[in-house]
């Protein structure tokens, strides 16, 4: 006789659960503390197909004015690896820029049934949103391969 687990599942980020990680960040809740938390909570973002979310931490500078998901292509979201966030190289640096960051990731995923991944360099800036609070803004990324 096989019982139920009860626990509640990990996040889709990879994370404990998805309300000690990720949801309360999407639900508006708490701020991202980083820029790999908010790159993470974008990852999540994603999956749950949360266009609002996405689009409320990308630099306005960069923001597209299309929609950015398409109800036409079934994407599932498979998993996410973070290679590095190049902060943490360079915290001993005294002349460190606290209000930028760089996260290194590749996020697994299938359009249609195909399997692709996504290896990108994300750039990150923190600055005062509407508000007053300094928060955390997806800016752009390169694509290393």
């Amino acid at each position: 006789m096989s019982k139920k687990s009860t626990a509640p599942a990990g996040c889709p980020c990879g994370g404990p659960s998805l309300a000690t990680c990720c949801g309360p960040y999407i639900a508006g809740t708490a701020i991202a503390p980083t820029a790999e938390a908010l790159m993470r909570s974008r990852y999540t973002a994603y999956g749950q197909r949360n266009e609002s979310y996405l689009l409320a931490t990308w630099h306005a500078s960069t923001r597209p004015t299309e929609p950015i998901m398409s109800d036409e292509e079934k994407v599932q979201w498979l998993g996410l690896e973070v290679k590095s966030a190049l902060r943490l190289r360079q915290r001993k640096a005294d002349d460190a820029d606290l209000t930028k960051d760089t996260v290194e990731f590749v996020a697994r995923f299938k359009i249609n049934g195909r399997a692709q991944r996504l290896h990108e360099i994300s750039n990150f800036v923190r600055e005062p949103a509407e508000g007053g609070d300094l928060r955390w803004f997806y800016v752009d990324g390169s694509f290393p391969e």
